[in-house]
């Protein structure tokens, strides 16, 4: 019986490798102060999308061309959560000793965006203590390893779909 590549090796290495870009991107978008714009942060996405590409890639490539939905699934999602818990140590890191003023300036971003949007008061303060809530350290380091399983999760399927080869019965 053939032993299959190590999931948990691959999604490793490319989730630690996507990390780094990520990393790398997301502190050159802080320092020029463009994280406000949500379409060029959304790219970090993509660079998920390509590290869980590539990793499914090298997976068949080391399994004989083969490769089913469910490993696809698997390893992307394992990658995906490599890079959340990367991600959001980094995101720790980065507003509690860097730069700490970070989510304040989130928040007033946050709030003006309410205001332009015609919200009355009473709405935005009710929004703003909730988000409040869910900027704690603890939570965020949740929610962003969260959000990244499950956007991952995505990629993952869709890229697996496309990429599976299925071994046949008669071999």
């Amino acid at each position: 019986m053939e032993q299959q590549p190590s999931s948990a090796r691959i999604a490793l290495k490319w989730g630690f490798l996507s990390a780094i870009v990520i990393i790398i991107y997301s502190t050159v978008l802080n320092v020029i102060d463009a994280w406000q714009n949500s379409a060029i942060t959304s790219i970090a996405y993509l660079f998920l999308g390509v590290g869980i590409f590539y990793a499914l890639k090298e997976y068949k490539t080391q399994n004989n061309g083969f490769m089913s939905i469910g490993n696809g699934l698997e390893l992307g999602s394992l990658l995906s959560a490599v890079v959340g818990l990367l991600g959001s140590i980094y995101t720790y890191i980065y507003t509690s000793f860097v730069d700490t003023t970070m989510m304040t300036r989130i928040m007033d971003f946050q709030r003006q965006k309410m205001e332009e949007q015609g919200m009355p008061p009473e709405q935005i303060d009710y929004a703003m203590q909730m988000t409040q809530k869910f900027m704690s350290p603890g939570i965020f380091f949740i929610s962003t390893i969260l959000a990244y399983i499950f956007i991952g999760f995505f990629f993952s399927l869709i890229i697996a779909a496309i990429l599976k080869n299925n071994k046949s019965e008669i071999d």
